[in-house]
């Protein structure tokens, strides 16, 4: 699967896209100026959204790796 495919799964499931996630994470203190925290692993954004949105595992890690900067939603 892509991570297009993967950001456009979790859109469909949580109605909510990329921005959207950086805009939360920042709320709950896991990026601050759209860098991952020193302190936040990602175990931390994992159980966040398993816990907040039902995603799964591989989902929840797309979203780190857009949170982290390894990934960005023009990827295909």
């Amino acid at each position: 699967m892509s991570f297009q495919a993967y950001l456009n799964n979790i859109k469909n499931k949580t109605g909510k896209d990329a921005e959207d996630f950086r805009k939360l994470a920042e709320q709950k203190g896991f990026t601050k100026k759209g860098k991952i925290t020193a302190n936040t692993k990602a175990g931390d954004i994992v159980k966040w959204l398993k816990e907040e949105f039902q995603l799964g595992y591989g989902h929840a890690m797309a979203i780190y790796a857009l949170l982290k900067g390894i990934k960005d939603e023009h990827e295909e």
